[in-house]
């Protein structure tokens, strides 16, 4: 059933992308047992932000906020350097059925969307240290350090379920693979050739991942793998990938120094959550949300 939200459709891949946001969030503050039991809580939470992060585009759009054509172009060049050139670049908007044009309007929206976010934030003030101490003193049996991996990834989707699309895409990613075996770069073939949008602008970079923070099938592959070694091709529902470990940290009792930054942006997230959700209650009172 679609969501609406002042006549405007909130896609299922929207509410998707703050779930898996919200997860990696919180997975980085909390062990990953706490998380699970949180899912349900999260999925609700996921879709009210979704509604949230639809009004506040609206807003940004209604506000029109300047933005000089240069940063957009700048962004752009950004955009199809990481992609891996001119040729590369135009092969990712056809996959993704973008124009450039369409691609030059979504980047003013976002930089719209970051002016908005910035004056609604503008009065949050950041922890003290004794503000953190004092929630690490209060929260010290939350924080145990999981083992974790460094990770890089590639994903390749097919472009349907059927068996001939799912045997090109694992043709094209076993050839991506070969290559990086034979000394090219993980991350020049990621920024080339990645379909994860994050991991595109990142050269395949996951960060550090906790053990069962990705599905089981990603989970296992890549804390069996060394340091420095390249996996065989995982398939997931999302599509197939190849991984790269670059480091691995044993777990543990945290220290403050350990978690302290991260207690700040937690509590520093909390803070301006807390002042995009007033400004977004604000907004909600005036739409309309319909479902069906």
């Amino acid at each position: 059933m679609a969501l609406r939200v002042n006549g405007e459709v909130v896609t299922d891949e929207a509410i998707q992308f703050e779930l898996d946001r919200l997860v990696r969030f919180y997975s980085e503050h909390m062990p990953w047992e706490q998380v699970q039991k949180q899912m349900d809580v999260l999925r609700k939470r996921a879709r009210e932000q979704a509604i949230g992060a639809k009004l506040l585009m609206m807003e940004a759009r209604k506000m029109n906020f300047a933005v000089p054509p240069e940063e957009v172009d700048k962004r752009l060049n950004a955009i199809r350097q990481e992609a891996g050139g001119e040729e590369a670049f135009r092969e990712m908007l056809a996959r993704g059925n973008c124009t450039e044009e369409m691609l030059r309007y979504s980047i003013l929206m976002d930089r719209q969307l970051d002016r908005l976010i910035a004056q609604i934030t503008a009065d949050v003030q950041d922890p003290t240290e004794e503000e953190i101490r004092d929630y690490y003193e209060k929260n010290r049996a939350d924080f145990v350090l999981e083992d974790r991996v460094q990770v890089q990834h590639i994903l390749i989707r097919p472009s349907s379920v059927s068996e001939a699309d799912r045997a090109t895409a694992r043709s094209r990613l076993e050839e991506i693979r070969r290559r990086i075996l034979d000394g090219a770069d993980f991350s020049d073939e990621a920024a080339a050739h990645s379909e994860c949008p994050s991991g595109r602008r990142t050269g395949g970079s996951l960060g550090w991942l906790s053990r069962g923070t990705m599905v089981p099938e990603v989970d296992s592959v890549i804390f069996a793998l060394k340091d420095g070694e390249v996996s065989e091709v995982v398939e997931t529902p999302v599509g197939l990938h190849i991984f790269k470990r670059l480091a691995f940290e044993a777990g543990g009792p945290a220290e403050y120094a350990d978690v302290a930054e991260k207690i700040r942006n937690l509590i520093r997230h909390q803070r301006r959550g807390a002042a995009i959700s007033a400004y977004v209650a604000e907004l909600r009172a005036n739409a309309v949300v319909e479902e069906g």
